[in-house]
């Protein structure tokens, strides 16, 4: 493997010829911007500190959890995880520390700087928009202890008091195209140039919040989802971020937190299962003072801005407060039951769960539409994702019934979820269509002959217009991850299920009339009850 100082760049093999092709295709040929539109957020708790010790003493002690799940990373000692007693494919967990993604003029690429002989040793932390390199670990090659990034931590809050410096990360948030340009344009400069990079060889980001408006009980979750995934405007956070780099942590002085990761190196079960071993070690540590060797300061990341870069700067800003105005974001705790109560009637959750989304469209909209829900292809060696269709006629029958006195709607709801326990093992196995088809679209494409009538079809851009985009990220830690739409016109919808509870994330464009995120958590939230009564009758009949 080639790598040291540039870092590595996935080189094609046989094997990942559909990996390779995926990750171009839904990611880095996508000139949107990746956040909001393809890079998730996820919820934490909400902490119990209100000020900056209580924000730095939690930086800290998560600093020192993602360096410890890095240690099984490094040593390559991280458990296998098994899917129906199969091995899983373990590649993901490689890519998401120590990557960036790199802005190109028509297709971006990732670069993995933890491949070569020199890894980086360092994090990035961001305070009222000024970057700064925080070295984590001690010449020896020993972690420093939560003590110690503690106190930088402090260093670097006391040297970023100031908020009037031009928000650079924000110039990360805009349209790939527009973006390409500036960053062209920033680092022809060599200071700029040094700064860039070292925030993309950081093993990753945290991000250090200044305190959102208050908002009311109800509304703190979507605060704080939004929050996670765009920062709230310029205004606020958007600008304390580098949306290309794979994981950033954010940590709020008001107590919220969660993270942002970028979506081409991975999927969201392996940043829940880091999540999950970070939270389990915050819980499990307690800080320990440590004879202080003094430590250097961390050095802050400077940047020159020329009037043309303070110029895309703002037009950054602008196109952010657009996005952060135009997302409708609803987290929605169900919190009658959870994943018990499916199984305890043995149906699945998920299939349960989703058809609880099919029947909240249907009865929001009086008709079904084509839906995805991401199923992990990792069984396969670099195995990404495929895509279960959702709705299928079974599930229509069921919706349809469902609020007809006549029908035996029990019988079909169970029908249901078979056909969609049946569709998504077909998926894990390989067997699904979406990915398929994408290949005999891409070798068209690479071998230059011509496109085969199918992906011209009408029907086919239809059937690919998704706008129900679906996927059930489980993780032990009470959080809940979000994403935006797929389709202008479509929802966005994440979830959690826990034994007793189910969280919810749904997300719509404000711009579009026919959408809205609170009306669809309100229906799947009467669907997840109606469903609940339904079976309960037929249990007390049987």
């Amino acid at each position: 493997k080639s790598g040291g100082e540039c870092g590595h760049q996935a080189q094609r093999s046989p094997d990942r010829y559909l990996s390779d092709w995926w990750m171009q295709s839904a990611y880095l040929d996508s000139r949107m911007p990746v956040a909001m539109y393809t890079s998730p957020g996820v919820v934490l708790p909400k902490m119990h500190f209100q000020d900056r010790q209580g924000q730095m003493r939690f930086a800290a002690k998560l600093i020192a959890g993602v360096l410890d799940f890095k240690s099984m990373i490094d040593s390559e000692t991280l458990p296998v995880e098994y899917l129906g007693g199969k091995p899983l494919c373990m590649d993901q967990y490689y890519q998401v520390l120590t990557s960036c993604r790199i802005p190109g003029p028509k297709r971006d690429v990732v670069m993995n700087y933890a491949i070569g002989k020199t890894p980086p040793s360092h994090i990035t932390v961001v305070h009222n928009f000024q970057f700064f390199v925080l070295d984590v670990y001690n010449s020896d090659g020993s972690p420093l202890t939560v003590d110690q990034i503690y106190v930088q931590l402090e260093k670097i809050w006391n040297s970023s008091l100031q908020t009037n410096k031009e928000p650079v990360g924000i110039l990360t948030s805009n349209h790939r195209n527009t973006w390409g340009k500036a960053y062209n344009n920033l680092i022809k400069d060599k200071t700029n140039k040094e700064s860039v990079r070292a925030i993309q060889k950081s093993i990753f980001t945290v991000c250090l919040d200044a305190p959102m408006p208050r908002v009311s009980d109800e509304m703190y979750h979507n605060k704080v989802a939004a929050q996670m995934l765009h920062g709230g405007g310029s205004r606020w956070n958007s600008g304390n971020r580098w949306f290309d780099k794979t994981l950033q942590f954010i940590v709020g002085e008001d107590g919220s937190c969660g993270l942002t990761y970028e979506h081409a190196p991975a999927e969201g079960p392996p940043i829940v299962f880091l999540v999950d071993h970070v939270v389990d070690y915050m819980k499990r540590t307690e800080m320990v003072r440590t004879p202080m060797i003094p430590l250097p300061m961390p050095q802050k990341l400077r940047f020159n801005i020329p009037p043309e870069i303070k110029k895309d700067i703002e037009k950054a800003k602008q196109n952010m407060n657009i996005m952060a105005h135009e997302l409708d974001v609803r987290v929605l705790n169900f919190t009658h039951y959870g994943r018990k109560f499916p199984k305890s009637h043995k149906m699945s959750p998920d299939a349960f769960i989703q058809m609880a989304l099919q029947l909240a469209y249907y009865r929001m909209y009086q008709t079904c539409c084509p839906t995805y829900e991401s199923a992990s292809l990792r069984m396969f060696r670099l195995g990404r994702t495929e895509a279960v269709r959702s709705t299928t006629t079974e599930s229509l029958q069921f919706t349809k019934a469902m609020d007809d006195p006549s029908k035996h709607k029990a019988a079909l709801l169970e029908k249901a979820i078979k056909v969609h326990r049946e569709h998504t093992h077909m998926a894990i196995h390989g067997q699904g269509i979406e990915r398929h088809m994408l290949g005999l679209k891409m070798m068209a494409i690479e071998d230059l002959t011509s496109l085969p009538e199918i992906f011209m079809d009408t029907s086919f851009a239809v059937a690919a217009h998704f706008n129900l985009y679906t996927s059930q990220v489980g993780s032990k830690t009470d959080c809940v991850m979000c994403f935006g739409p797929m389709v202008p016109d479509g929802y966005g919808i994440c979830y959690n299920p826990m034994d007793d509870h189910i969280n919810f994330a749904v997300t719509a464009f404000n711009s579009c009339e026919e959408t809205n995120a609170m009306k669809l958590s309100q229906f799947l939230e009467d669907s997840l009850l109606d469903m609940k009564t339904l079976l309960e009758q037929v249990s007390k009949t049987q």
